[in-house]
């Protein structure tokens, strides 16, 4: 006698596995483009609006929505632009993400950001101390310091200050500059956060600083031609400008703080996202 199963040795049909039914709830799950077209047609936007919302090129944001990736560039690129496209079209980007995970072999190990364009980055060729340089400036040094010395030597007591970083070009001693109860001129402003925050207002200036981390960078003026390409170590900045536009690349921009024409800007870039960006001279609106 046989207890729980069928005579011949297989299990009675209610209690067969649901593998079909799993089939069958993901086959009727819709495709991650076609879940984002249709989110963003309830949404009320265009391909063009997604595309000036998430500067994500026309083509790519296509592509996507009929499910080809070949066009983003590899996993971790593809995986961006979906977070990116998801949150313009106000969907939740995680469900969309672990899809794509399943259907590409799961989630890509991150790559530190040097191996993976190590081809592409313009090494800067190796050169040795420049002992000329350091002689004229020992030179420069030590004849402002004997100049300086002479100088406040010679004086009735008076001290002049000589301001940091300069030098004196003059062998004889200044007049003294007569006391009139006038207030001095007006004090030099404090320095500001930014090394840029006097940016020129006919210019686009971008600095990029790696706060909390360390980002590969890309830079081009107007004309696309290549201002930098490298990996920017924590605690380093860039700056770039240019008459018209600036085009970057940033391989990680959570790491990133960017200052625009002399503003902070404060968008809330991902740890390990990856970000395409243009600014001109009208940027930020709002800084």
């Amino acid at each position: 006698m046989s207890i729980g199963n069928s005579p011949d040795g297989n299990f009675p049909e209610d209690e067969r596995p649901f593998e079909d039914d799993l089939d069958e709830r993901l086959a009727e799950r819709p495709s991650i483009g076609r879940a984002l077209q249709q989110a963003r047609i309830a949404a009320g936007l265009t391909v063009d609006d997604v595309s000036n919302a998430t500067r994500v090129r026309i083509a790519i944001v296509h592509a996507i929505e009929q499910d080809d990736f070949a066009t983003c560039g590899g996993d971790v690129y593809a995986r961006g632009h979906l977070r990116t496209i998801a949150r313009a079209v106000r969907i939740d980007p995680v469900p969309l993400l672990e899809q794509y995970d399943e259907a590409h072999g799961g989630r890509p190990a991150p790559t530190p950001a040097a191996p993976l364009f190590e081809a592409e980055r313009i090494r800067p060729e190796r050169r040795g101390p420049n002992w000329t340089a350091a002689m004229v400036a020992a030179i420069v040094a030590v004849i402002g310091f004997v100049g300086f010395t002479a100088f406040d030597g010679g004086g009735d007591g008076d001290t002049t200050q000589v301001a940091e970083g300069s030098t004196p070009t003059t062998s004889r001693p200044a007049s003294p500059t007569p006391k009139t109860g006038k207030p001095d001129a007006d004090p030099k402003p404090d320095p500001t956060d930014s090394a840029i925050a006097a940016a020129p207002r006919d210019k686009v200036t971008v600095q990029v600083s790696a706060s909390d981390g360390r980002s590969w960078i890309s830079a081009k003026d107007h004309n696309g031609r290549l201002l930098w390409d490298g990996l920017l170590k924590q605690g380093e900045s860039r700056t770039f400008q240019d008459g018209s536009k600036i085009d970057l690349v940033l391989g990680d921009a959570g790491a990133i703080q960017l200052y625009v024409n002399g503003k902070k800007i404060k968008d809330d870039f991902q740890p390990g996202q990856v970000e395409r960006l243009t600014y001109t001279k009208g940027d930020p609106e709002v800084g």
